[in-house]
Order: structure tokens, then sequence, then C-alpha cells
């Protein structure tokens, strides 16, 4: 079955359990060309997470061991969020990167938690020993295909609400989100992937030519700091010959801000970095060229109305 195909029967399976997030288009962030922008920070638990896990789910049985994940935060709450929902236990691995605002996120699903030293990798070690040990059906954040059809529900669901732009700008953490946009977009528009400097898995593949491990750091590593890009996206984006631009911690920062001050719009470091790629000119569209940038993530830490 075509990704196409994969991500349609995902957006029938998931559309009663999952938000239809606005979009909007606006000439705002001191750029001379109006953008396209989709709010999926307002998906459930803060992140387009939600789709995948919803879709794994519901793809076939889940064990009476029932789930396990590893995730740098999102991923995890939309696990724990989608189990709670669908009457499953679930036990979430996360980093102490995660911070403590996507860490209560989680405890607040009555998900069973584990806080590992280290970064994203070594949650993934810890989940891995868990569902060898106890049985349970473990979610990949991102290098699943039911998890990659499920995030591709986002820009399906995008072309339906008339996305009219040549080209569309995306974070990047493992690669599960623009894996889907890759899949579902089919070349039909531009995908630029963005990335931080300081944790970028897909940009160093793209370099080496295959999947490689990379350093993680940087105000967004919590949920863009995968080590190694999942072999799915590295695939797709490799038919599709997905442009790759990178950003720094401060523009990332800057793009934040002006979201808040400019359309009070709150989102996570990694929910600002499509749009600072913009912003600080690491990609220029050419005349005439439609943008649109994706808004993936509202976790902001420390959660600003705790």
């Amino acid at each position: 079955m075509s990704w196409k195909a994969q991500i349609g029967a995902a957006a029938t399976r998931i559309a009663p359990y999952v938000q239809r997030t606005p979009v909007m288009i606006t000439q705002s962030f001191g750029l001379s060309y109006s953008i396209e922008m989709k709010l999926e920070q307002l998906q459930h638990t803060g992140t387009f997470k939600a789709r995948g896990a919803f879709n794994t789910l519901l793809s076939g049985p889940v064990p009476q061991a029932g789930i396990v994940a590893a995730s740098g935060g999102n991923h995890g709450a939309a696990v724990a969020f989608a189990a709670q929902k669908l009457g499953h236990s679930a036990h979430i691995f996360v980093p102490e990167m995660a911070g403590p605002s996507k860490i209560a996120l989680i405890e607040r699903t009555g998900a069973q938690l584990t806080v590992v030293k280290g970064e994203y990798a070594n949650a993934a070690d810890a989940a891995a020993e868990y569902e060898a040990a106890s049985g349970a059906m473990q979610i990949h954040a991102y290098d699943a295909p039911a998890t990659v059809a499920g995030q591709g529900t986002c820009l399906a669901e995008w072309d339906e609400q008339g996305l009219q732009a040549d080209t569309v700008l995306i974070a990047v953490g493992g690669g599960g989100l623009i894996g889907g946009a890759l899949g579902w977009l089919a070349g039909a528009r531009k995908v630029v992937a963005v990335e931080p400097v300081t944790s970028c898995a897909l940009n160093a593949a793209l370099a080496k030519g295959m999947p490689c491990d990379v350093q993680v750091s940087g105000v967004a590593a919590n949920a863009l700091g995968a080590r190694k890009i999942g072999q799915i996206c590295y695939d797709l984006a490799t038919e599709h010959s997905c442009e790759s631009v990178l950003v720094t911690d401060e523009a990332i920062t800057a793009a934040q801000k002006a979201l808040w001050q400019e359309r009070r719009l709150l989102v996570e470091p990694a929910g600002a970095a499509a749009l600072a790629a913009l912003m600080s000119g690491a990609y220029t569209p050419a005349k005439d060229e439609r943008v649109a940038v994706l808004l993936c993530g509202a976790n902001i830490a420390p959660d600003p109305l705790a």
C-alpha cells in the first residue's frame, strides 16, 4: 500500500479521536511576504504526536501487558493520552532532559513513568528492556509505519483545509512528522526540513549518505534531539530530494518570542524552529514562492501557568 493510501486510511481511523487543528495566513514576523501556518500545537497534549499514537493503537490488538514508549517528552505524553482514552495501561520512559513541564503532562494521564539519566537514546534502551521483559507493545516515536502514517494525517488535513503553499517548512527530530508529510505530498509540494545546528540528524544523514549518530544539545533538544534519523524518514527524504537547512538556538528563540509577541501563539522551541528558518534567512523563498510553516509543539518549559 502506498504511503498516501496508508495516510488516508489513518485519517479515517483516528478522526473521532484527534483535533482538527486550525490554519491561518499572516504577514508578520518582519517578513515581506505572507505565510500559511497550521497550528498543530493545539492538538491533544500539545503536539502532532497524538495522531501517530492513536493510529498505532487503533491498527491492531494491544497485548494484556499494555504499551511502552520512549520519548523526549511529547511522544510519551501523546501515547499516554491515547492509551488512557482507549483503556490501555502505559509505561513511559523519558530522559531527565524532558524537563518538568513534559514530565508533569505525562503524569497527569495516569501512565506509569520512569525518568532515566541521559538523553532520548538512553530512554529508548530502557524501554526496549522493559518491552522484552514484560511483553508490552512498543510504540516507536518516529521510525514505525503506523507512527509515520498517523503523523502524515496532519498534512492530509491541511490539504483539505486549502493549503496553497508551494513549499512547506517542517521541524525535524527523528523524522516522523516530516516523513509523514513527504509520504502524503509525494513530491506535489516542496518540503524543507529545519533542524537546530546542535541537533541535526537528518542533515548529517543526507550529507553522509546514510543515517548516522550525531551529538544532541540545545534549546529544542527535548523535542528535536534524536541521535539518529529514522530510516523511514531518510528513505523518503532522499526519494523526494528534501532540502535541509539548519537554524541556531538564537534564531529559534527569536521566532518563539515573535510568535507570542505578534500573534499570541505560545509554542515550545521545537514548535518555532520552522519559522526560525524564514526569519533568520536560513531559507529564503524565491520571488512569488508561497510558503507555509507547521507549528508543531506547545509544551513550553517551564509551564507559564504552573
